[in-house]
C-alpha cells in the first residue's frame, strides 16, 4: 500500500515503532506545504494519509485519491481535515486521542506557574542586576500559590482529566465545564465538580481551555468572557489558538482586567511577529507568557501517537475497522 505522509521524514523515522507491517509499505513523503492540487496530481494513488494535527486536508484532495481509505491525524486535534468529504467517501478519518493528554497537562500547570511566579519578569530582572527590587516588590504584593487557586476547567477530556489529576496533588479545589455532564461517579474519581461556563468564569482563579474548535468554540474566549473573569484571574489555553478572540484578549491585558494569560497555542499559526499578542508593550506584555505549542510534543507522546497510528494504519490494510474514528464512519 502507498502511505503519502505529509509531515518531516527524520521525525517519522524517529518515531517508527518496530512493526513487520511498515517495511511492506510504500511510504511516500511529502512538505505539509505542498499545494493540495500538487499532491493530488503527483501521488494520486495514494491508499493512506498521514497529517499533523494542523494541517488542512481539503475536499478536492480527497476526491482526487480514488484508493484512500484512511486519514489519520499525528495528534489529537482534527478540525483542518473536511470530516464530510471524507465520510461521504467512504474514508476513514482518526486520531491520537489522549496520546498527548499527560504531557500537556504537565504544558498547562507550567503555564500556571509561570504566571504565578511572575517568572519572565523575575528572569529579567536577574539579568539586569534588579533581583532586590522585584524581590522586594513581590514580598510586598505577595505571590499566590497554585494551592490558593480554584482551577476551572473548560472541557473535560483527556487533556483536562489529566490536568485535574495534576491539579490534585497541589492541592486546587478544580471545577469543570463541558456541554454533557459527567457522571458523580466521575466526577469524584478526578476530584472535580461542575459548573456551568458562566458560573465557573466568574468564580475561579485560573481558566484553562481543554476544548476542540467547534462553531460553537470558536473565539468563545471574547470581551463578555473576559469580562466575567476577576481581575487577578489568569487564562490557560493549551487546546487551540481559535477558541481566543486575540483583539479581546489584548485588550483585557491593556487594561489589566484579568492579571495574565498563559498561551501554548495562538491563532493563526505560525505566529507572525506583528501578531496583536506580540506587539504588546510593557508592563502588558509581563502579563502573558507564550510557547510555541510545544504541549503535546514530548517524546513519549511521539511513541505513543505513531505507534497508534501504524497499527491503525495495518488494521485498515487488513479490512478491519481502525480505532479513535471521528468523522462518524461506522
Amino acid at each position: 500500500m502507498k502511505i503519502l505522509i505529509l509531515g518531516t521524514q527524520a521525525r517519522y523515522e524517529a518515531y517508527l515503532p518496530p512493526l513487520p507491517f511498515i517495511r511492506q509499505q510504500e511510504l511516500v513523503f511529502r512538505d505539509k506545504a505542498v499545494p493540495a492540487e500538487t499532491l493530488a496530481r503527483e501521488v494520486p494513488d495514494a491508499d493512506m494519509l498521514f497529517v499533523d494535527a494542523i494541517t488542512p486536508v481539503p475536499a478536492e484532495l480527497i476526491e482526487k485519491m480514488p484508493k484512500l481509505k484512511l486519514i489519520h491525524s499525528e495528534g489529537v486535534a482534527y478540525d483542518k481535515i473536511d470530516l464530510a468529504a471524507a465520510k461521504a467517501r467512504g474514508v476513514y478519518v482518526c486520531n491520537n486521542k489522549g496520546c498527548n493528554a499527560g504531557a500537556v497537562a504537565e504544558q498547562a500547570i507550567a503555564l500556571m506557574l509561570m504566571l504565578l511566579r511572575q517568572a519572565l519578569p523575575g528572569d529579567r530582572a536577574v539579568r539586569t542586576g534588579r533581583q532586590m527590587e522585584m524581590k522586594e516588590r513581590c514580598m510586598t504584593q505577595g505571590l499566590r500559590e497554585l494551592s490558593d487557586c480554584r482551577v476551572g476547567l473548560v472541557g473535560f477530556g483527556d487533556i483536562a482529566k489529566a490536568t485535574a489529576q495534576r491539579l490534585a496533588a497541589f492541592g486546587c479545589e478544580v471545577y469543570y465545564y463541558t456541554l454533557h455532564r459527567r457522571s458523580r461517579e466521575e466526577e469524584a474519581c478526578c476530584g472535580v465538580s461542575y459548573m456551568a461556563l458562566e458560573e465557573l468564569s466568574a468564580a475561579c482563579d485560573i481558566i484553562s481551555l481543554h476544548c476542540p474548535v467547534t462553531d460553537k468554540t470558536r473565539n468563545m474566549v471574547d470581551r463578555a468572557f473576559l469580562e466575567r473573569m476577576k481581575a487577578a484571574a489568569l487564562l490557560i489555553n493549551t487546546a487551540r489558538g481559535e477558541l481566543v478572540d486575540n483583539l479581546a484578549l489584548r485588550q483585557a491585558l491593556l487594561e489589566g482586567r484579568i492579571a495574565g494569560a498563559g498561551l501554548d497555542t495562538v491563532a493563526p499559526e505560525p505566529v507572525a511577529a506583528d501578531h496583536p499578542l506580540l506587539t504588546l508593550p510593557a508592563p502588558a506584555c509581563d502579563r502573558l507568557v507564550l510557547a510555541p505549542h510545544l504541549g503535546g510534543i514530548t517524546g513519549a507522546s511521539f511513541r505513543r501517537a505513531h505507534l497508534h497510528m501504524w497499527r491503525n494504519a495495518e488494521r485498515v490494510a487488513d479490512g478491519h475497522k481502525p480505532d479513535n474514528i471521528v468523522n462518524g464512519l461506522s
